[in-house]
């Protein structure tokens, strides 16, 4: 375990060194963040969201938290090594009030080969990076969500939504947000009626069910 830990963070280190040379996933979306950043660079005190496509489309979330003023700075459809590699550009930049991540569902939509064990150690080293730039911010974790484009692996969600909300139980000032149960029907399937055609992203009545979640953890 602790060998994949050193690998990811190693890894992590690699990709930075590289990434001026624009060859990495979501570059430009990446740096079309930074260039927005440059003619306004954000106040401090903000909710900083992070992560992936579910946050990247969700282009009114500050319609659905209106007391919180909310930095969205997911991309693409990345993944947890995404945000490693990234964290320079869409984490450290800021000083934000809390962070929300939205991220690992892709990791395993990127093959089959990629195991529970893996994602919860990429989420563990980037956690760890997170902590060490900012060991006072609170941190929530959305767990992965049930679509239904995806079911055949949503026995490796529900393992990894475990494992990690039993790590950050252990954690001071992190937090778990359960969306995953929220999105099920009583048979333990994914209420399809949330999501739009590609049976992946969701719909307003989807993030109505993030909302009511989220807004539980918020720092006011």
């Amino acid at each position: 375990m602790r060998k994949l830990v050193v690998f990811s963070f190693l890894l992590c280190l690699v990709a930075r060194e590289g990434r001026s040379q624009g060859n990495f996933p979501y570059w430009k979306e990446v740096q079309a963040l930074r260039q927005k950043d440059s003619l306004a660079f954000p106040a401090p005190g903000q909710t900083l969201f992070i992560g992936s496509s579910s946050f990247t489309l969700w282009k009114d979330v500050q319609d659905y938290f209106p007391k919180h003023k909310i930095l969205n700075r997911a991309f693409g459809g990345s993944t947890l090594l995404d945000m490693i590699r990234y964290r320079y550009d869409v984490v450290f930049p800021y000083q934000p009030k809390q962070i929300v991540l939205y991220c690992g569902e892709n990791d395993f939509a990127a093959a089959d080969s990629i195991t529970v064990e893996m994602v919860v150690e990429r989420f563990k080293t980037l956690y760890s990076l997170v902590r060490a730039r900012y060991p006072l911010v609170p941190f929530l974790y959305v767990s992965m969500k049930p679509s239904p484009s995806r079911v055949h692996l949503m026995p490796k969600y529900e393992a990894a939504n475990q494992q990690i909300m039993d790590f950050l139980k252990k954690q001071k000032k992190s937090a778990f947000a359960d969306v995953y149960s929220k999105m099920l029907n009583a048979d333990g399937s994914p209420m399809e009626d949330l999501f739009i055609e590609d049976r992946l992203h969701m719909n307003a009545k989807g993030y109505a069910i993030w909302k009511k979640v989220l807004e539980k953890y918020l720092v006011p």
